[in-house]
Order: structure tokens, then sequence, then C-alpha cells
């Protein structure tokens, strides 16, 4: 760890520095920060995440809705998707389940938000699905809502890590999931090698070079290194209050889908 920061989230050196990326900063600046890079990128997020997969993360987030595991009868499913304002998530779900089913889509970023409206609107969701403006950290929903929660390449971009994922818990309803897929420590020797080499050579020249903005590239690749290997991130799903806790690693860790569920 090269910044001295903790790599959970939460401060490095004292209560007021946190990692943005290898680099520390003030706490209270991170979440502008972080808002900045997903301004910078939000009309091409998709993108990004094919550059940072090389196109795996369709697969992974396919996986991620078969275990959401939405209902295909009309009985009454209602999902939330963290920092999902593209609406990749959600509609993936929407269109795996039946006529009960239904999304809110919350995300901090308007940028992201107005990207995921346009998509939303263009697959004929817009019943189903509704978009919130609001931080993973203080969400603004009432306790015991949600039967699921999902969070996609977003909770190494909080702050306050374990904070949402105590929110998460607040939200669901007794029985409910919370589903996590987010980039992770590699595991298997030799591809790890190449997957560094992929992240820190490839990724911020194509961001440079496809967007025009290799700064936020660079952030994103140093914001993987610095989210927890997951048996950590586990241990603080287990801290947040859900039983059951569990992962699967999806090509070698490059990701890996938590779950945890409220009992």
């Amino acid at each position: 760890n090269p910044t001295g920061g903790r790599g959970d989230g939460t401060a490095g050196n004292d209560d007021n520095s946190t990692s943005f990326g290898f680099e520390e900063v003030p706490r209270d600046d991170r979440q502008g920060m972080v808002n900045r890079v997903f301004s910078s990128v939000a009309e091409r997020y998709d993108l990004m995440n094919d550059l940072m997969s090389a196109g795996m993360h369709r697969l992974w987030k396919e996986d991620l809705v078969t275990q959401i595991n939405p209902p295909k009868s009309d009985a009454m499913f209602r999902l939330l998707d963290v920092a999902g304002g593209t609406g990749d998530i959600a509609m993936r779900t929407m269109k795996r389940g039946g006529l009960g089913c239904s999304a809110v889509i919350c995300d901090i970023s308007p940028e992201m938000l107005d990207v995921g409206q346009r998509r939303v609107a263009d697959a004929g969701l817009a019943d189903q699905v509704d978009l919130v403006e609001a931080n993973a950290e203080t969400l603004p929903f009432d306790d015991r809502r949600f039967d699921a929660y999902s969070i996609a390449f977003g909770i190494r971009n909080v702050t306050d890590i374990p904070r949402a994922i105590r929110e998460a818990f607040r939200v669901l309803k007794p029985g409910g999931h919370f589903l996590c897929l987010e980039f992770s420590k590699c595991t298997v020797p030799m591809l790890d090698r190449l997957y560094d080499f992929h992240s820190f050579e490839v990724i911020p020249r194509l961001g440079q070079m496809a967007a025009n903005d290799k700064h936020s590239y660079q952030y994103l690749v140093e914001s993987i290194r610095k989210f927890p290997p997951q048996h950590e991130f586990a241990d603080m799903v287990r801290a947040a209050g859900f039983d059951n806790v569990s992962y699967r690693n999806l090509t070698g860790g490059i990701a890996a889908i938590h779950s945890g569920w409220k009992i």
C-alpha cells in the first residue's frame, strides 16, 4: 500500500484522510473527486467497463442477475440497485423477472442518472424502474423496503464502505439478499501479472485514446488495488449484520460476487 491507506474505504493515516486511488486526500474532498470522475465517464461508462474487463463485465453482470433471481411470476419483488446510474443491472433484472418486479436505481452522480433515464425509457421500462439521486451512505428509503440490494462496480467508490453496507442491511426486508459485484484480487498465478500489466500500462492509455481522459481511468485502476481482498470484504458484510455470507470468484478472482442474507 504505497500511501498508508487501509484499502477499505475508511480513513488512512487519520480520521480526516482517506484514499483516492493511490493518493491520500482529505476525507471531505473524496466524494467530490469521485463524482468528477463519473461525470467525466458517464457517457462512455460501458466503454470504460469494456476496457477495464476486456468485455467480461457483461458476462459477470448476467451472473449477478442470475443470483438476484427475480421471480418470473407476478409476485411482488423490489430491487434497489445502488451506484447503478446507467441502469445496466436494473434493466437486466426487469427483463428476467415477471410483471411484479420493480427497481429503484440509486446513484450519487446526476450525469450517470441522465444516461440511465434515457436507457430505461428507450428500453420501455419506465413503468418498472425509478431513478433517485442519493448517497449510498445515507439512503433516502424506509427500513425493510426492498427484497434485494445490488451494487456492481460501485462499492469501492464509496468513502465509508462499512456505513454503506449497514444502510443496505437497514433497507432490506427480513429474508432480503445483498449482492455486490466488484473487481477483486486475482488469485491465479501468471494471470495476476497479466492483469496488472493490462491495468496499469494498457487501460490508462486506452482511456486517453478512447475518451481523452487518462486521469479518470488511472483512478479507477488504482481504486481496484485499494479495495480489500475477498475475505476482508466478506468480513465487512458480516459485521453489518448479514448471515450466510459468501463470495464467488469470477475469472480467477479478477472480479467476485459477494452475497449476504438478512435473516
